[in-house]
């Protein structure tokens, strides 16, 4: 077993070799991963990158949703992430996906940086709205000027993952409709098809003709998120806040606070930092609680029935 395993990581330092392109290719020491994916840090003739392995099938449709996310929000220039560089199949073993290794350590001082950040990388999409209607009374452009484009719909231009489960991020204009037939919804429809739960269908049911009432008055502009912000995928290092491990998609900024609360990680700072950018718009609380429903759904498809409760709980005092 042993050599097989040499064998196999042997074959993957050679692949990886080849497809960077570099002569020098040491592991660091520094190992990694989370519940889905494992993680080794190399020294190459560019500098030291971090290679995340996973041997799922589907695991090339994650790390291309992953790296497609990574270089979104590295464009907008708002908050730092790893520089994503590529993604790569070794037949039969594994798929890898290569990007820049940062020196990380757990957020501590930079935690209100993070949500001034966070804040403007949530503002970006509405700002280059603004400037575009600002522009279109003027013929011609400064050169290099948009390179991000301005995006009036929510979704994402590829499939993107939360955790190893593929979101549905086709286009659409109303935020309501993508909110519950591309993220409630198919998470739903693996429930029933796992356990036919009967008390969560009949929720459902009733909670879907609610939820347009949680949105009354509410201007939503497509806010580019990272989509699954809970504490384990921050950190900082000197120069400030890191975030990693993005699910991204245009949506709703609030979205993003929902995972956020559930599993601690996030001072008050980060808080009073965030909302002191974008303020809550009334009814936010009903909201984050519809939200953090699709999380608690999520985690129920991935690790089983011991987040039942916590889904359930959150539909019945929705319904009410």
């Amino acid at each position: 077993m042993l050599s097989w395993a040499l064998a196999a990581a042997g074959g993957m330092e050679e692949a990886l070799r080849r497809e960077l392109g570099t002569a020098v290719l040491r592991a660091t020491g520094h190992l990694g991963g989370g519940c889905i994916s494992q993680g080794q840090s190399y020294e190459t003739d560019g500098g030291r990158v971090y290679v995340k392995s996973n041997s799922k099938p589907e695991a090339r449709r994650m790390f291309e949703g992953e790296m497609a996310s990574l270089e979104a929000i590295l464009k907008t220039e708002t908050i730092k992430v790893p520089k994503p560089i590529k993604v790569i199949d070794l037949p039969g073993v594994s798929t890898l996906f290569v990007m820049e290794h940062l020196e990380m350590r757990g957020l501590n001082r930079h935690s209100s940086k993070l949500g001034t950040q966070l804040a403007d990388l949530h503002l970006h999409n509405q700002q280059l709205g603004e400037k575009l209607k600002k522009e279109e009374s003027t013929v011609g452009k400064g050169q290099g000027q948009m390179e991000v484009q301005f995006v009036d719909q929510f979704g994402f231009h590829t499939v993107t993952c939360c955790g190893y489960l593929p979101q549905v991020n086709d286009w659409q204009t109303d935020w309501v409709t993508f909110f519950a037939r591309q993220r409630i919804q198919p998470q739903m429809d693996m429930i029933e098809k796992n356990s036919g739960d009967r008390e969560a269908r009949e929720l459902w049911a009733r909670l879907q003709l609610k939820i347009p009432s949680l949105f009354c008055d509410v201007e939503i502009v497509p806010a580019l998120l990272h989509g699954d912000l809970w504490g384990g995928n921050v950190a900082e290092d000197d120069s400030g806040p890191i975030i990693f491990d993005p699910a991204s998609f245009y949506g709703h900024s609030e979205y993003e606070l929902a995972i956020a609360g559930m599993f601690g990680g996030f001072s008050s700072s980060f808080y009073s930092a965030y909302h002191s950018k974008i303020p809550k718009a009334p009814g936010f609380e009903k909201r984050l609680k519809l939200y953090q429903l699709f999380h608690y759904m999520n985690h129920w498809n991935h690790f089983g029935s011991g987040y039942r409760g916590s889904s359930l709980n959150i539909m019945r005092n929705l319904v009410k």
